[in-house]
């Protein structure tokens, strides 16, 4: 029977498993950047039952290879181009390690003074680094905190804007007989209906604002009037959320016109740049903040493109009283001198859950290992691949660009049609070497390549480009002659 792993057996099969990621990382290009088997193939090579007795790590570690390889979707492959990344780095894996062994459980800052405090340096820290307003930093009256994905920021600023448009009533009463009613662009993220139908608002109190042709941004004046028209009807607007890269084609929102459309109407303004973010790291790239001192909150993802693993949100308040009024609630077996001093920051009070990793201990690593000159090359390289790819369709005749590129995302079509651009996708797709996604853009089907993954290179877009340069003369000499 195997009882606990001892800290010596801990270093020994410790040191295998650092070498076995350093081995995937080396090698990962050289996979599938998909699985070819059927759903099920993966559980079906597992045990019906557990062991009955510890099987010790050898097998475990063969598994890994025989079992979970052989069905992973590599997201840091060179080739997966399919959605926004999911940055991973040796410093932020380190991270997630010191953390968990730290067994930490931050609820409170008495459970986990440093947890807290490296959190609230390290939000600060990103906010300079971006350049945030003033009014999001943890020395004035907002502050930041991480939170698990944009959809959990998303919900606690749909939230913290109820208990404003309630006049506070909200957390005792609830919504009651009220018609709260939420806005964003038709383009804006699933997420935002969820965080309604969560909040008890339900999807018919989401208004979908419709979007510039040519930009895919929100249009003000369609906002405007929704907003009067749901106040002559007797709604509540709640919140409004604005998008700095949208999913589909990182179409960006005018936030000087929307903040003060919301400042007019006193609705929380809450800005959704999961993706798109990491980009300000950037000032070449800080246009994107245009009017985000006019936002009561603001997200993006270091976990999508900023080198920092799954799961980590920063999100920020420029008033943490409005968030903290809605979401607090505060049991006996809870308090504690510290907290009740006022002196300190519980950031159970700041998201849905109660209970908090150490999450901070990664993004403290990554921000330190590569400082802003590091992130700042990461995210040019990136941009400078997607503009090499987006060079190669301007420049054939038989494709076109169907929305603005000014981040890491080229959406794209074969001017043939829908037809024929679905048909591209699944031939780039089934070469196990590439991996793009779609989306429709005026209703148009549309390519989407993402370039996000650490090592992907020029070779890589200039081969993917080859690809689908040649699979299109294939699939145009097969279609019919009009």
């Amino acid at each position: 029977m195997a009882g606990h792993m001892t800290p010596d057996e801990f270093r020994r099969h410790g040191h295998e498993l650092v070498d076995w990621v350093a081995d995937y990382w080396s090698s990962v290009g050289s996979f599938p950047v998909r699985p070819t088997d059927p759903p099920g193939a993966v559980a079906a090579r597992l045990p019906d039952r557990p062991p009955a007795e510890g099987d010790g790590f050898a097998g475990l570690r063969a598994d890994l290879d025989a079992i979970v390889l052989p069905g992973m979707t590599h997201w840091q492959h060179p080739g997966f181009f399919a959605y926004f990344p999911a940055n991973t780095s040796g410093p932020s894996v380190l991270g997630d390690l010191v953390g968990a062994g730290l067994g930490v459980q931050g609820m409170l800052w008495a459970t986990g003074p440093a947890a807290t405090e490296v959190e609230t340096v390290m939000l600060d820290w990103l906010a300079s680094l971006l350049d945030l307003p003033e009014r999001f930093r943890s020395t004035s009256a907002g502050g930041g905190v991480i939170q698990d994905s944009a959809s959990s920021a998303a919900l606690v600023a749909t939230l913290a804007g109820l208990h404003r448009a309630g006049g506070g009533t909200w957390r005792t009463d609830g919504i009651g007989g009220s018609r709260y009613t939420v806005y964003t662009s038709t383009q804006g993220h699933s997420s935002i209906e969820k965080a309604a139908r969560i909040a008890g608002i339900g999807e018919t109190g989401v208004r979908q604002i419709e979007v510039d042709p040519a930009t895919l941004a929100m249009r003000p004046a369609a906002l405007r009037a929704a907003l009067a028209a749901d106040v002559a009807a007797g709604c509540r607007p709640a919140v409004v959320v604005a998008t700095i890269g949208t999913t589909s084609t990182t179409a960006v929102d005018p936030l000087p016109e929307i903040g003060r459309i919301c400042a007019e109407f006193g609705v929380w303004l809450h800005v959704d740049a999961a993706y798109a973010g990491a980009a300000a790291v950037c000032p070449e790239l800080r246009w994107t903040h245009s009017g985000l001192e006019l936002a009561d909150s603001y997200c993006f993802d270091p976990h999508k493109w900023l080198l920092t693993g799954f799961d980590c949100d920063a999100f920020w308040v420029a008033d943490r009283e409005a968030l903290v009024s809605a979401l607090t609630v505060m049991p006996e077996y809870l308090r504690n001198v510290a907290t009740e001093s006022g002196a300190v920051i519980d950031y159970r009070d700041w998201s849905v859950p109660l209970g908090r990793r150490f999450r901070a201990l990664k993004l403290w690593f990554v921000l330190r290992w590569y400082g802003a000159a590091g992130l700042q090359a990461h995210i040019r390289g990136h941009v400078a691949l997607a503009q090499r790819f987006a060079t190669h369709v301007a420049a054939d005749d038989r494709f076109e660009i169907v929305a603005p590129h000014p981040f890491s995302l080229v959406c794209f079509r074969l001017r043939a049609g829908d037809a024929a651009s679905e048909s591209l996708l699944e031939r780039i797709n089934a070469t196990g070497r590439y991996y793009l996604t779609h989306t429709k853009v005026n209703g148009a089907y549309a390519l989407r390549l993402a370039v996000g993954a650490p090592q992907t290179t020029e070779s890589h877009i200039d081969e993917a480009w080859s690809l689908l340069s040649t699979a299109a003369s294939d699939i145009l000499a097969d279609s019919p002659k009009s």
